[in-house]
């Protein structure tokens, strides 16, 4: 039998793909932000969840995965990925209705730090002083877009805007805990059933909010909402796609766009005028990200040579 042929790798594209997806959940990020004034958070969340299945759906149907594409081996992998993921995004969602958009993107870059952390602790994964000193690098980028916001008193920031710092950091927790779960995940499901069951669930979990708030939105805002849900489906699919069609090490900087995006919409669809100290912080928290990817990806090149030369054993 003949070997596997590799999975041939189209930069471009899988670059385009990248940046869309983050402009895509920019856009839906501004959404959520737009209607945050008077539509709870956990019924943000319903929108968002409940109208992705259906492009997720739609999407794997297209591609003839729908039968193969949601089979599990692990539900309550899936379970447990859900709440927590839930949890990121509701907490999130509440804290864009405090904070600027670029302020919440650069925070949200806590996660992927926080991630490395976590994975230490709960997967046993290898840190070495390379990676601990990004990932210092990055939460002392974290604490100077933070001080601002959680410094109380005379023309400092207010109660308000300390909670809803409190709030965006605390979602980038839950996000960094629900990598660790989706690490594990892939050992046994498919993109597909990761990305459905999570909707799935997070759609069923954001129900239990109902009895606290819920309201009957505006023809406008219900309007925002659904597009908000549809292009988090649209987002996720990008995603998938960009990860599909080129490396990750390749792609995943490409995240870090999402600040230009969030910039360029904060300012001229919201009025929100960064700081100097917010962009001073978001800089270091980029850079300890790019550093780690780029460190991730010669560690993978110098294992794929190991692999390589090392002789078949009888």
């Amino acid at each position: 039998m003949e070997p596997a042929q590799p999975r041939p790798t189209r930069p471009l594209r899988g670059i385009t793909f990248k940046l869309c997806s983050v402009m895509v959940f920019i856009v839906m990020a501004s959404l959520i932000k737009a209607t945050s004034a008077h539509v709870p958070a956990g019924q943000a969340v319903f929108f968002r969840s409940a109208f992705a299945i259906p492009v997720i759906m739609l999407w794997l149907a297209w591609r003839r995965e729908l039968g193969t594409g949601l089979r599990t081996a692990n539900p309550m992998g899936h379970l447990w990925r859900g709440v927590v993921g839930t949890v990121s995004m509701g907490l999130g969602f509440a804290g864009l209705g405090y904070l600027p958009l670029p302020e919440v993107t650069a925070i949200g870059y806590a996660a992927p730090l926080l991630t490395v952390i976590f994975a230490a602790m709960f997967l046993g994964e290898e840190v070495r002083l390379f990676r601990i000193s990004c990932v210092i690098l990055g939460m002392v980028g974290v604490l100077i877009v933070l001080t601002p916001r959680l410094s109380l008193g005379p023309g400092t920031a207010s109660v308000t805007e300390a909670f809803g710092a409190t709030l965006v950091l605390g979602s980038a927790v839950f996000a960094a805990l629900a990598q660790v779960f989706v690490r594990k995940l892939v050992n046994t499901e498919g993109t597909a059933a990761i990305v459905f069951y999570f909707s799935l669930t997070a759609t069923t979990l954001s129900l239990v909010t109902l009895p606290f708030g819920w309201v009957w939105p505006t023809p406008f805002e219900a309007g925002l909402l659904v597009l908000a849900g549809l292009l988090g489906g649209v987002g996720q699919i990008l995603l998938t796609s960009s990860y599909r069609e080129a490396d990750a090490s390749l792609v995943a900087p490409f995240d870090y766009a999402s600040m230009i995006f969030a910039l360029g919409i904060g300012y001229f669809i919201f009025s929100e005028v960064p700081t100097w100290t917010m962009l001073g912080g978001a800089a270091l928290i980029v850079t300890a990200g790019i550093l780690i990817i780029w460190r991730e990806h010669k560690l993978g090149l110098e294992r794929a040579r190991q692999r390589k030369a090392m002789t078949p054993q009888g």
